[in-house]
C-alpha cells in the first residue's frame, strides 16, 4: 500500500486555480470585485462546480445557496469531514480572501484523486454564500447551516435596492433544493490567509488559529451647540468636534494600556451641520473594539465610557455611548487545534499559535461541529484590498496541513484497486 503520509498538494495547480478564479471580476489594480449573488458570483460558482464535477465529486446546492461538493467515502453513513470558505469579495477585494479556502478544499480532493486514495468518511468542500456581508449580512448562510439563524429570516434579508436574499439567489440560478444542514459533521476546517502581518513578521508559514477575537461595537453621540465660527469666543464654545477629538485620542490610548493589546478603531465620523464656518453642534462616531478575552473587552468598554463621560463633563457637552453589536470570543475545538498544530510539526512546516482578528464562516460552524482554522501569511498583512497577495509556497504549505488534518479525521485511507 502506498503511504498516504507522503501525499502533498499540487502547488502549481492550486496557484493556477486561484489565478483563474481571480479573472472573474478582475479589477485594474490586480484585485477582484465579485459581490455576492451577482452575475460575477454566478460565473465563479459555475466555474467551481465544473471543477468539482471534473474531480468526480457529487455537487448539491442548498436552499440558502451554499454549494457542497462531496467526495464519497467508503462508509457512506459516516459523518463527512468538511472544509470550505467563500467566493464573494469586498467591493475592491483581493484574489485570496475566502477563495483560497475554497480552492484548497478542491485541491485536497484533487490530490486524493491523483494518489488514487479513498477515505473512510466522505470529504466535503463548501462555498458559503455571502460571507463578506457587502450585500446582505456576513456569514449569514453558514450561520443558517449551523443553526444560528432561521432560513426564512435569511431569505427575507434585503440589500440596499430592496432585493431579498431569496430573490437574488433565484436571479443567479443558485436557489437550491437541498436542505440546509441537518446532518452530523465529523469536523470542519477552514484555510484562510491571515489578513494581518503577524505570520510574515515571525517568518512562519502556518498559523494554528486558537479562535477569533470577541468584538464590541459602539455608536457615540457627542452633543454640543452650533455657533458662528467668527463671532463666538473660544472660551464660550460647546464644540462637539473638540470633544469627539479628545475622546478618540483617549480611546486610542486605552488600547495601549493593556497587554496583550486590544485593537480599537474609530472608523466613522458624522458631523452636524458639517459646515466650515459653523461650530459643530453634534458628532457621531463609531468604535470597534476587539480582544480574545471577553472579560477584558468588558473592562475596556467601561474605561472608554468613563473617558468619554469625563471629557464631555469638562467641556459642558452631552454624550450618549451606545452598544450597537457584540460578538463573543470564539474558541476553536481543542482536538482540531491540536491536530493542525501536530500536522504542521510532522510536515516540518514552521508554525505558531495565533488568534483571528476577523470573523469567518468557521466562527459559525463552531455551533455545529468540531472546528479549526489554518492561516497562511499574506504580503504585508494587506487584505480587503486589491493589492492583497500571498506566496504559492505558503498557500501550498497551508493546503498540505489541511489535507493531512482532514485525512486524520476522515479515518483509514485505502488505495483504489
Amino acid at each position: 500500500m502506498a503511504d498516504p503520509g507522503a501525499l502533498r498538494c499540487n502547488r502549481d495547480r492550486l496557484w493556477a486555480s486561484i489565478i483563474k478564479m481571480g479573472e472573474i471580476g478582475a479589477t485594474p489594480r490586480g484585485g477582484v470585485r465579485r459581490l455576492a449573488l451577482t452575475d460575477l458570483d454566478r460565473q465563479a460558482r459555475e466555474l467551481f462546480v465544473s471543477w468539482c464535477e471534473q474531480a468526480q465529486c457529487d455537487v448539491r446546492v442548498d436552499q440558502i445557496g451554499n454549494i457542497i461538493a462531496k467526495r464519497p467515502g467508503e462508509d457512506a453513513n459516516a459523518p463527512p469531514v468538511m472544509t470550505g470558505s467563500h467566493l464573494d469579495t469586498q467591493p475592491l477585494g483581493g484574489k485570496f480572501d475566502g477563495i483560497y479556502g475554497v480552492l484548497a478544499g478542491l485541491e485536497v480532493m484533487r490530490t486524493l484523486n491523483d494518489g488514487n486514495f479513498n477515505t473512510r468518511a466522505p470529504i466535503e468542500t463548501v462555498v458559503w454564500t455571502d460571507e463578506e456581508g457587502v450585500r446582505f449580512s456576513g456569514t449569514l448562510a453558514s450561520g443558517v447551516f449551523a443553526g444560528v439563524y432561521e432560513l426564512k429570516d435569511a431569505l427575507a434579508k434585503t440589500d440596499r435596492e430592496g432585493i431579498t436574499f431569496g430573490e437574488a439567489l433565484k436571479e443567479i440560478g443558485f436557489a437550491g433544493n437541498a436542505p440546509v444542514g441537518g446532518y452530523e459533521i465529523n469536523a470542519f476546517f477552514e484555510a484562510h490567509i491571515e489578513q494581518g502581518p503577524i505570520l510574515e513578521a515571525e517568518d512562519k508559514q502556518v498559523g494554528v488559529v486558537l479562535g477569533a477575537q470577541g468584538q464590541r461595537c459602539f455608536a457615540v453621540t457627542v452633543k454640543g451647540e452650533e455657533g458662528h465660527a467668527g463671532t463666538l469666543p473660544m472660551r464660550m464654545r460647546r464644540d462637539a468636534m473638540v470633544g469627539a477629538a479628545r475622546m478618540v485620542n483617549a480611546i486610542n490610548g486605552i488600547a495601549f494600556k493593556h497587554e496583550p493589546s486590544p485593537v480599537i478603531t474609530v472608523g466613522y465620523l458624522k458631523v452636524r451641520p458639517n459646515s466650515r464656518n459653523t461650530i459643530p453642534g453634534q458628532v457621531v462616531f463609531s468604535i470597534d473594539s476587539r480582544h480574545p478575552d471577553d472579560a477584558l473587552l468588558a473592562q475596556i468598554e467601561s474605561e472608554m465610557r468613563t473617558a468619554c463621560e469625563d471629557i464631555a463633563a469638562a467641556l459642558s457637552l452631552g454624550v450618549d455611548f451606545r452598544l450597537e453589536s457584540q460578538r463573543p470570543t470564539v474558541r476553536f475545538h481543542g482536538e482540531c487545534v491540536g491536530l493542525i498544530r501536530d500536522t504542521a510539526k510532522r510536515l516540518g512546516i514552521d508554525h505558531m499559535d495565533i488568534y483571528s482578528g476577523a470573523g469567518h464562516d468557521a466562527c459559525q460552524l463552531v455551533h455545529k461541529a468540531p472546528t479549526g482554522m489554518i492561516f497562511v501569511p499574506c504580503e504585508n498583512g494587506v487584505s480587503h484590498n486589491e493589492l492583497e497577495n500571498a506566496k504559492p509556497d505558503d498557500l501550498a504549505a497551508g493546503c498540505d496541513v489541511l489535507l493531512h488534518a482532514m485525512l486524520a479525521r476522515a479515518g483509514a485511507v485505502t488505495v483504489h484497486s
